[in-house]
């Protein structure tokens, strides 16, 4: 295979569904070893039997268990090349309705997790002069009612990725964040069916906001940033064009647009209501919200 993929040792968090899932079967199909980490045990067993690869169930915020899992990777594979830190989880709710755990297991997941999946894997990666790529979002740069906890965690994720990428460049490891927009998986999915204001908060997104790929997609795009081990890998390319302008993204004048087509809070109030509603604070296919 012409693929620089081919024969490396790839770890995946998050493994079990959606874009993770997506990026173990296209780096299988590329001639890569996976071992696929996450937190549903019968799709991990179930896609590491389809793909012939490795698998362990940890939670990413379990410091323990994440360290047994890449240790397993290692006994299996002899050695880990590429770590995907995608683990993900986002609340339904604003700070003022939503319960404080969620916001603090969003941000535990999406940022700590990262961090904790680094750290285990960080003497491999060492080892192998390997890459890491964190799976932050385009949330890191941009705004939206909802999504408090989420977009701080992301902004986390890429600000840890560009410092852990000086620390250790003189090592040979390569480090890169990744920054999807909105991407048709399960997550997606739960807050277009758990709650009418997103959806009509997406209708009135510019391009390039409104824009949706496919977990494939978004997969491919991942792909390609660890065959280049790419410092910023945008989902799609535009993005970039969004980050570039991330000052006036997150400028007075933007949270003006925002809020006169919000109607001057109603958005915010029927979202608010809408999680009152549902009765929970994570989408229906969310696991591990403890």
């Amino acid at each position: 295979m012409n693929s620089s993929i081919s024969n490396k040792v790839v770890l995946i968090t998050g493994a079990a569904r959606g874009i993770g899932e997506q990026v173990a079967r296209q780096a299988v199909a590329k001639g890569a070893k996976v071992s696929v980490v996450g937190l549903e045990p019968e799709r991990l067993k179930k896609l590491a039997g389809e793909l012939g690869c490795h698998w362990a169930h940890c939670d990413v915020t379990d410091q323990a268990g994440l360290d047994l899992a890449v240790s397993s990777a290692v006994e299996a594979h002899g050695r880990i090349d590429v770590v995907l830190a995608n683990a993900g989880v986002a609340n339904i709710g604003t700070v003022n309705t939503g319960p404080v755990e969620a916001l603090v297991r969003t941000i535990n997941v999406n940022l700590n997790g990262v961090i904790r999946t680094v750290s285990a894997a960080l003497p491999h990666l060492i080892e192998s002069k390997g890459y890491a790529l964190l799976v932050s979002s385009v949330a890191a740069f941009t705004a939206m009612p909802g999504m408090a906890a989420y977009c701080a965690s992301k902004a986390g994720v890429e600000q840890f990725g560009n410092v852990l990428r000086l620390e250790v460049a003189h090592l040979g490891v390569r480090v890169g964040t990744a920054h999807p927009i909105w991407v048709d998986t399960d997550l997606v999915r739960d807050f277009r069916e758990d709650l009418p204001s997103y959806r009509h908060a997406r209708k009135k997104m510019p391009w390039p906001m409104s824009t949706e790929l496919t977990a494939e997609q978004c997969a491919q795009a991942l792909l390609r940033g660890m065959e280049k081990r790419k410092r910023r890998v945008y989902i799609p390319g535009s993005i970039g064009l969004v980050q570039a302008l991330r000052t006036v993204m997150l400028s007075g004048f933007v949270d003006g647009i925002i809020k006169r087509g919000s109607g001057g809070g109603e958005m915010v109030t029927a979202m608010e209501q809408e999680a009152r509603d549902l009765g929970r604070p994570f989408g229906s296919h969310s696991v591990g919200q403890q």
